[in-house]
């Protein structure tokens, strides 16, 4: 297989799954699935080459549901320390200053995300890349209940960990896949993102749409009697019958 070209060496799959093996995907598992430091470290392409090199006997000579088993605990162990993390740390991870590998604006993007999807945000942020990193601390900041957030993180655990990693061997048995490796992974991490631009462009659209309202709004008032003051009720006429010609 040739190396991934696109971004440093070191993030490339194969390249990582060659020089640390199993434990190393282990590890980038866990860290990517709760640790405030793991949001950059690549998570569907590198499972995806996990059970791709499974079937094909390269570097992993590992049963493949062994492989998937241990993969799935990882990223449920990774989300329970998201959690008691969000848990512990609450509020104040909200005011924590920008850092080379901390920006506020991934935590908005995460809370955002888990506010407009309740519960489940659990399960969908899996195959979100940096949101499925930031969910289960979200999760923990918002006193999630306990028995909620376990059991969606199971659910999202296998159906990411184990489901990209029998996707990546089932496409892996077929010639053109290991042909052009390369650019089906480019392909993978491509689509990992489609989602975050998707989210982007709507909460550019959602924004643009509120300011137009709220220039409306204003240029409405501005048009109503005393820049939107009630207009004073008009004198009611005087009574028919009297005054200074109804009393000759």
């Amino acid at each position: 297989m040739t190396p991934l070209a696109l971004g440093p060496s070191w993030l490339d799959p194969d390249y990582l799954i060659a020089t640390f093996g199993l434990l190393g995907i282990l590890a980038i598992v866990f860290a990517e699935s709760g640790l405030l430091i793991g949001f950059f470290l690549p998570g569907d392409s590198l499972l995806f080459t996990t059970g791709l090199l499974v079937a094909t006997d390269q570097y992993l000579h590992y049963p493949l549901w062994l492989v998937c088993v241990l993969i799935v605990i990882a990223a449920v162990a990774g989300d329970q320390v998201g959690y008691l993390f969000g848990r512990k740390v609450g509020p104040a991870l909200f005011r924590r200053p920008d850092s080379r590998f901390f920006k506020q604006e991934n935590v908005a993007k995460a809370h955002e995300f888990f506010e407009k999807h309740g519960p489940k945000s659990l399960v969908l942020a899996r195959f979100v890349p940096i949101v499925r990193t930031f969910t289960p601390i979200i999760a923990g900041v918002s006193n999630m209940t306990y028995r909620t957030f376990v059991t969606y993180n199971i659910i999202g655990g296998v159906l990411w960990g184990a489901g990209v990693t029998l996707l990546g061997a089932l496409l892996g048995q077929i010639a053109f896949v290991r042909d052009n490796i390369e650019p089906i992974l480019i392909g993978i991490v491509f689509l990992s993102v489609v989602p975050i631009i998707i989210e982007f462009w709507r909460a550019r659209r959602e924004g643009k749409r509120n300011a137009a309202q709220e220039v409306v709004e204003a240029l409405s008032e501005a048009d109503g009697p005393a820049a939107g003051r009630p207009a004073a009720p008009a004198p009611s006429p005087a009574p028919r019958g009297r005054g200074r010609h109804a009393r000759r």
